[in-house]
């Protein structure tokens, strides 16, 4: 499949990686998939079906799907507690791992919380010592490359608003294995006004600005039940919520969205709901 801006969803894996994904992909209509490979809210590590694993790598080669995980939503390697930042880089060094055997291209990971304002300065310092070394490793190995996902703002967050992925990056040394996944409603939560004419593409040329091109490799497209701002991270149908359909037109036709994946994580009962945002986004494709 040879698509411009493939669009996908996250996917369900429950009763089986490649029984349980592969025919939700299909369903709904996904030109790409994301999937988690541990629970999204625990520590836990499992380590994976062999059997599953490679029939969902072939069954994405085969539909020309790429495939991305999300990290649980755990990880902060900001945290002050540092059993929290221990378990964080076990859990990105395990997605990692898990992504290279799935065929995965990349592991999206929230960008985290110093959660204190004393431990702000603290916080870019320990980013620098645990992700320096594991992006080394991913880039030594051929793992998968490393997502940062800009929070939803609020929180101490390390990184919310699109020009915080500066300092950012810096503290892991512009590393080359580092990416960016951008999300819409937390760009949206976070205070980028994205519903007024022009305010996608705006947004997105400050992105680009930031972090330099090929860096942005992800996008999650979400749109919010909330107001511009909120740093409330509530997902809502494409459309349906306060930043409207209109700019994601904006985003489809934004010079910078050409050859990157584009994944909804939207409310759905099974496929239907995501089905019907994938086809919403194809159909606002340039």
């Amino acid at each position: 499949m040879s698509v411009t801006r493939p669009v996908g969803s996250h996917t369900k894996t429950s009763g089986g990686l490649a029984k349980a994904a592969l025919p939700y992909a299909d369903a709904a209509g996904s030109e790409a998939v994301q999937v988690y490979v541990s629970n999204s809210r625990g520590w836990a590590l499992p380590p994976g079906d062999p059997k599953q694993d490679t029939l969902f790598r072939d069954g994405c080669g085969e539909r020309g799907l790429p495939a991305y995980i999300h990290a649980s939503l755990l990880v902060n390697l900001g945290s002050p507690t540092e059993l929290t930042v221990e378990r964080s880089v076990d859990t990105l060094t395990h997605a990692l791992r898990r992504g290279k055997a799935i065929g995965a291209s990349a592991v999206v990971y929230h960008a985290g919380s110093s959660v204190d304002p004393a431990h702000d300065d603290k916080a870019f310092h320990q980013l620098h010592e645990a992700l320096l070394p594991l992006l080394d490793l991913a880039a030594a190995e051929d793992l998968p490359k490393l997502l940062v996902e800009p929070s939803a703002g609020g929180g101490r967050s390390l990184a919310s608003k699109v020009e915080d992925l500066g300092p950012y990056l810096q503290a892991v040394e512009n590393h080359p294995w580092m990416g960016v996944c951008f999300d819409t409603c937390h760009a949206w939560a976070a205070g980028h006004d994205l519903a007024t004419p022009g305010g996608m593409t705006a947004t997105l040329d400050s992105l680009i600005a930031t972090i330099g091109p090929g860096r942005l490799q992800l996008i999650h497209a979400n749109d919010s039940k909330d107001a511009c701002g909120s740093t409330r991270d509530r997902h809502e149908t494409i459309g349906a919520g306060t930043i409207g359909t209109a700019p994601f037109a904006e985003l489809m036709a934004h010079p910078a969205t050409a050859g990157i994946p584009i994944i909804v994580e939207t409310p759905s009962k099974e496929h239907e709901g995501h089905a019907a945002d994938i086809a919403l986004l194809k159909s606002l494709r340039p």
